[in-house]
């Protein structure tokens, strides 16, 4: 799985040194945000945190809350945080109740903010307000706000990508989301003419992961940003925290430490996480590691981070996390990785990821028929944290495949739930049928799922099988014994009742055409427990038996009656193949089905296989030519004192093959031959058969994510495997590949491979402006995909002798008209090029020789 940040490198610039003092007393605030505790129905627990400069001689020991409800109040401050880059935090905390249910809209503001802020006109002279919207609603359930993890004090540099995460953590579970907003002022209101921060390509929130993304700062100064983070349950918006913070850009040759590569995780209750976290610093800085997410305060399971390992340019640590029952929620949990250098000016990178954590499978360990009910045991669950057991029944079996991230049962597996029993330390239910579609002579499947008090399910059980069984008479035999569209027949048989029921006693035998009918029909009274049941269509349809025990000398019905259906096989003919669907309603449970095969040369029935399932194909067999099989089924019933080994058959049914089916999907392999241009494509089948049916080959592509793939080319030669495409300067694109037969049927897409490997571009080592008319001019060789770069040449000194954003450069060697002194030169370079997914941005630094006489050698560096 991808970690949810699509961007790997991240910068974030932490300067100790100290700015410039203020002495305008009020101006001070720098960030801030309001979240909340419920402590009953109506009254909340408010904490206002706020970001203030420390160098500021203004101060607020008590700050007002304006609560929505016409009401304001004064909050006390109760705690104060010194931080890196004088801030200093602020913690306030005030209950308050309100009058009812309703959406209340909560305001602190404060003149005022910090002087000189460039993306708010008058800054000075600006009121800092806050807000955080609060949903009084006892339908709801009590909530909490989101906490922010994360303080706002991180700085950006120039000219580099900044990342900020808050680290919200929903201690309630409900699922979160992310947006920019307007920086407000007083009454809560957008301050006029505010603007976003300048970026040379974006600034954005991930509305999933929460990263605040400025790509990337293109100016420096103080700029203030304002981001929602949004709360819902059910799918309903119940809440809005904005944190308002501040962020100063400046200017740095520092390289930031680079965090390893980390991935998300999913994982059951007492199955560890335990990994090791890294980051390196190309400049050999010491480097201090920080981890913070809300499973470090999970009260019987809090993750631990502990550096293990620091070295110069290198550190790391190990996290590890054992999640217990009372971590088991909907939604993930989100753990941010810091990593950051000591340089006088601070850098740093950011990463992200998610755990998910499941309640871990139910034992499911019988489903036993007990007259009209059916009781089904399950092992202890082994925690009494659970609310309880959640019961789902589907009729027939479902081979669900579970992927490991997901709880409860899916919509698409048929399960529906029919009970839910409360206790941790239950371990029985009785499903009866109230009305709820539990009939006799059907199997039924059954799973559990264990419910944890915030309402999450934990993962499905395993799959346990049954079936309601009447009492009397028990059916043994639903055979059919003669095929014909009106000349079928069908054998029955049951078994006499139990001596505990005393004759005179007849059977009534009721029968309803299709394997589920409704409409019976009284056919035969009798008091055998045989009967041929003649003069049938067994061609097209299989029919269902209701078997009632009627004492003769009263004419009541004794007991519940019997239900079992005939074996009824359909027949879908393929190309070379035979696909057979067999449908059954039985009392008992079939163990397997057994195919025969009409042989005409020996005039004998051939088995062709066998299946647990109800599904079955026959291959190898020639189009056109007709085939005829029937269905032996083997059953059971599931207690020990009813009958084994049940045999039953089906019709006999006829079926042609014929060619209704595509080829195989090939398998395709994309290559690019970045310097001419061109992408050159190569596919394979996937056995040496499938070419028998190949005719040949079509070539779909598209430009970009965004578009959808059209067909590029039809190859009308089953033996040519490859193509060479030529789509322009921007050879970037996304390929499929089908197959077709001479019929016309076309097979799936292959897997779309996305060719994205022309990041071609490279800025020479060596030039040489001597007027000489060779290699008179630094040009980058570029392979056509690069939009733009922000290219820019220091020397030694670090003074800035040139800057282009012209991906060839074009530099001719002078610096204000003159030709500059030979030597080394070091260049940074950020590329910006266009991919699939859009403008992409990777970055080379390195140096370039200056040689201006001819004649001379480059010569090699003097080693210390």
């Amino acid at each position: 799985m991808k970690v949810k940040s699509s961007i790997k490198r991240r910068f974030i610039l932490l300067p100790m040194a100290l700015l410039v003092f203020h002495t305008v007393n009020a101006t001070h605030n720098r960030a801030g945000e309001i979240t909340y505790v419920q402590k009953s129905d109506l009254t909340y627990e408010i904490t206002l945190t706020t970001f203030t400069y420390t160098l500021s001689f203004a101060d607020r020991p008590t700050l007002e809350m304006e609560w929505g409800d016409g009401t304001v109040s004064t909050a006390q401050r109760v705690q104060m945080v010194l931080l890196p880059n004088q801030y200093r935090k602020n913690v306030y905390i005030i209950d308050h109740t309100f009058p009812g249910p309703g959406v209340y809209k909560i305001v602190m503001q404060d003149p005022n903010r910090n002087q000189g802020v460039k993306n708010i006109p008058n800054s000075v002279n600006v009121v800092f307000s806050i807000s955080t919207i609060l949903t009084v609603n006892p339908a709801l359930g009590r909530n909490s706000t989101p906490v922010l993890l994360n303080p706002p004090y991180d700085k950006a540099a120039f000219g580099h990508i900044f990342i900020h995460n808050p680290a919200a953590f929903d201690p309630d579970g409900d699922s979160l989301s992310y947006k920019l907003t307007v920086c407000t002022r007083e009454d809560g209101k957008p301050i006029e003419n505010y603007t976003l921060p300048p970026a040379t390509h974006s600034i954005r929130v991930d509305s999933i992961s929460g990263d605040l993304i400025w790509d990337t700062p293109a100016d420096t100064g103080k700029f203030n940003v304002a981001m929602e983070i949004q709360e819902w349950r059910n799918k309903k918006k119940i809440g809005v925290v904005v944190r308002d913070m501040q962020i100063e850009v400046y200017n740095t040759n520092n390289k930031p430490p680079v965090n390893a590569g980390l991935r998300n995780y999913c994982v059951e209750v007492g199955k560890p996480v335990d990994f090791i976290f890294s980051a390196t610093d190309p400049n050999q800085d010491s480097i201090r590691l920080r981890v913070t997410s809300g499973v470090f305060d999970i009260a019987n399971c809090k993750a631990t981070f502990r550096d293990s390992v620091r070295n110069k340019g290198f550190s790391s640590g190990r996290f590890r996390w054992v999640p217990c029952h009372e971590a088991v929620r909907n939604q993930p949990y989100d753990v941010i990785f810091k990593s950051e250098d000591n340089e006088d000016i601070q850098l740093a990178d950011i990463d992200n990821i998610d755990i998910k954590v499941l309640g871990p499978p139910p034992n499911l360990k019988t489903a036993i028929p007990e007259g009209k009910t059916i009781r089904l045991s399950w092992d202890n669950y082994g925690t009494d944290y659970i609310a309880g057991f959640s019961i789902y029944r589907r009729e027939g079996t479902f081979n669900l495949v579970m992927d490991s991230c997901t709880s409860g049962l899916p919509q698409n597996s048929g399960y529906v739930k029919v009970g839910y029993i409360a206790g941790s330390n239950t371990t029985s239910f009785i499903d009866s049928d109230n009305g709820n579609g539990l009939q006799y002579g059907r199997e039924f499947s059954y799973r559990i799922v264990a419910v944890y008090p915030n309402g999450t399910e934990s993962k499905p059980s395993n799959e346990i099988r049954s079936n309601l069984i009447s009492g009397v008479p028990v059916i043994t035999q639903v055979s059919v014994s003669t095929t014909g569209s009106s000349n079928g027949a069908i054998h029955l048989a049951w078994l006499k009742p139990a001596d505990s029921i005393p004759p005179p006693y007849k059977y009534r035998i009721f029968r309803a055409p299709g394997i589920s009918g409704d409409q019976y029909q009284l056919i035969k009274e009798q008091t055998d427990t045989t009967m041929v049941d003649s003069l049938l269509n067994t061609q097209t349809t299989g029919y269902l038996y209701r078997i009632e025990l009627i004492n003769s000398t009263t004419n009541q019905q004794i007991g519940e009656p019997s239900y079992a259906s005939s074996i009824y096989v359909t027949a879908l003919p393929g190309d070379r193949k035979a696909r057979f669907v067999v449908s059954r309603n039985v009392p008992w449970i079939n163990a397997h089905y057994d195919f025969f095969r009409f042989n005409p040369a020996t005039s004998r029935w051939d088995s062709v296989g066998t299946t647990t399932q109800l599904n079955f194909v026959n291959t190898g067999l020639e189009n056109g030519k007709e085939y005829c099989y029937y269905v032996r089924s083997v059953g059971n019933y599931p207690s020990a004192f009813l009958p084994k080994n049940l045999v039953n058959y089906s019709e006999r049914i006829c079926v042609t093959p014929v060619d209704n089916e595509a080829p195989c999907i090939p398998a395709l392999n994309v290559t690019s031959q970045c310097d001419s241009l061109y992408n050159i494509l190569t596919w394979t089948l996937p056995d040496s058969l499938c070419i028998d049916d190949v005719a040949g080959y079509r070539v779909y592509y598209k430009l970009t994510n965004e578009e959808n793939l059209n067909m590029l080319t039809d190859i009308q030669d089953k033996n040519t495997k490859m193509y060479r495409h030529s789509p322009g300067e921007i050879i970037s694109g996304c390929y499929a590949v089908t197959t077709y037969d001479i019929n016309g049927n076309e097979s799936f897409k292959s897997v779309m491979v996305c060719i994205d490997s022309c990041d071609f571009y490279e800025i020479p080592n060596v030039f040489t402006p001597n007027g000489d008319n060779i290699n008179d001019r630094l040009i980058a060789k570029t392979s056509g995909l690069v939009e733009s770069v922000n290219f820019k040449l220091y020397n030694r000194n670090g003074m800035l002798i040139f800057s282009t954003e012209d991906p060839r450069l074009d530099w001719d060697g002078t610096y204000k008209g003159n030709i500059v002194t030979p030597g080394v030169y070091f260049y940074s370079c950020d590329v910006f090029e266009r991919r699939i997914t859009g403008i992409e941005q990777f970055h080379l630094s390195g140096f370039v020789h200056v040689i201006t006489e001819k004649g001379s050698k480059l010569q090699p560096p003097v080693t210390k």
